[in-house]
């Protein structure tokens, strides 16, 4: 049975009775419990608003007893319930408000990434669209598709079409070439694209092939968090690359 939060995300306003502590010490009191768990996973579940912990005057984070029981919920519906960030927010905001919440039972896959998984231990198939629906989707034509594939910066799936994200690939790449950006500068992009996340597999590799199912879909909810931080820390290189103040 899941505790009510004392907070919500903001529970970082800890009472002056309430004994801060380090990320450090949080890493520490959560790690009996989930050995896995890392100081950029606590600041990812941060920087997506799940946790709000107090800043000193020198930026370092303090985080209450509250939010360490937060953190710990958040890690838990991840572990025993796979559920996406977006669903817990909502179950601990709902807990916040004293409403009564319904999990998916221990053991038994809810919902991970965008969709419900199949109970037999594996991932439903992506879903999939053909060359018109793309074409379609993206607004673009024939011939640019075509010119796009010789670049190597789209391709059909193995058994044919293409995944979800085949679309926003071409809307950007169509909004790039706006600027003067043709699918011969972009290569590099892919490439350097296609090396991360080989690393990234590497990374979640060993638990992917592992007999336990629930041990495979903490895989996939690790390569998505991998993919997310990865995605941020880009967007970081090319800000600062281009002299741009962060926000």
């Amino acid at each position: 049975m899941l505790r009510t939060p004392t907070g919500g995300a903001g529970s970082g306003t800890a009472t002056a009775g309430d004994r801060l502590v380090s990320i450090g010490t949080v890493l520490n009191q959560l790690r009996d419990e989930f050995p896995e768990v890392t100081i950029s996973k606590i600041r990812f579940l941060e920087a997506e608003g799940l946790v709000e912990p107090r800043r000193t005057a020198s930026g370092y984070r303090k985080f209450s007893p509250q939010d360490v029981e937060r953190l710990a919920q958040i890690l838990r519906m991840q572990r025993d319930h796979y559920l996406p960030l977006k669903v817990i927010r909502e179950h601990l905001d709902a807990l916040a408000r004293g409403e009564q919440v319904s999990l998916p039972a221990p053991g038994r896959r809810g919902e991970l990434l965008d969709g419900p998984w199949e109970q037999d231990g594996e991932p439903p198939t992506a879903a999939r669209i053909g060359r018109a629906e793309l074409l379609a989707a993206a607004e673009v034509t024939e011939a640019e598709l075509a010119e796009w594939e010789a670049f190597g910066l789209l391709a059909e799936v193995r058994g044919g079409g293409y995944d979800a994200e085949a679309v926003t690939v071409a809307r950007l790449v169509a909004d790039l070439g706006r600027f003067g950006l043709e699918p011969r500068h972009l290569r590099g992009v892919k490439a350097a694209a296609d090396r991360e996340a080989g690393l990234l597999e590497q990374m979640v590799a060993p638990l992917r092939r592992h007999r336990n199912p629930q041990t495979r879909a903490h895989a996939e909810a690790t390569a998505k968090e991998l993919a997310e931080l990865s995605v941020r820390l880009h967007a970081a290189f090319v800000q600062t690359a281009l002299g741009i103040r962060l926000q």
